[in-house]
């Protein structure tokens, strides 16, 4: 007679599943570290430490901080920023820099973004990712403002869409990132009449 026991088949060596909320864990905790102590001072030990796994948890899901942090900026980059839909090319202007300055003042972005800058002079790899996240998606979704604005007839056709995005996103960046200054009351709503006038005077 063959038994329950007997029956059971065991899980091939090597077949573990990931758990997702381990996953999560570790990647809420590189964010913490990241801006804690910056890139150079992160280590796989401290991400452990925080995320409250071992280290062989880390080191299962990737090979080393730089892919870690490489996956994870891939992954916001995957999020995207969505292309705003207002219906007037002020109301998208406006749209585009209200989400971008709540994601700047954001305390944990606020200290990752500069220090991911800096290191990406130093690391191809990272420059390429940061690209990836912060550059190619804007410029796609400036894209899609500016193209509707051509076809409400508010901008003229061949409007350059990176000259766009410098003009909206640019100063808001400098101001946050760069100054680390506040926004005055008013200030965003400022700054999109004044790019869209800069936009339509070509």
């Amino acid at each position: 007679m063959t038994t329950e026991r007997g029956t059971r088949r065991r899980a091939p060596a090597g077949a573990a599943v990931l758990r997702e909320d381990v996953t999560d864990a570790i990647r809420a905790a590189v964010f913490e570290e990241l801006a804690s102590v910056g890139f150079a001072r992160m280590s796989i030990e401290g991400i452990a430490r925080r995320a409250g796994v071992g280290k062989t948890a880390v080191y299962r899901r990737w090979k080393s901080k730089l892919a870690l942090v490489l996956d994870l900026v891939a992954a916001v980059a995957a999020q995207g920023m969505p292309a705003p839909d207002t219906g007037s090319l002020y109301g998208d202007v406006r749209a585009v820099l209200g989400l971008a300055a709540y994601a700047l003042r954001h305390p944990v972005a606020s200290q990752v973004i500069p220090d991911l800058l800096v290191e990406a002079a130093r690391n191809p790899d990272i420059s390429e990712a940061i690209k990836a996240a912060l550059l190619d998606q804007q410029q796609g979704v400036a894209a899609v403002v500016v193209r509707a604005a051509v076809a409400r007839g508010e901008l003229p056709e061949g409007s350059d869409p990176d000259r766009a995005l410098d003009l909206i996103v640019g100063p808001l960046y400098w101001r946050l990132v760069v100054v680390r200054g506040e926004l005055p009351k008013g200030y965003l709503d400022d700054l999109a009449a004044s790019a869209v006038a800069a936009l339509r005077s070509g």
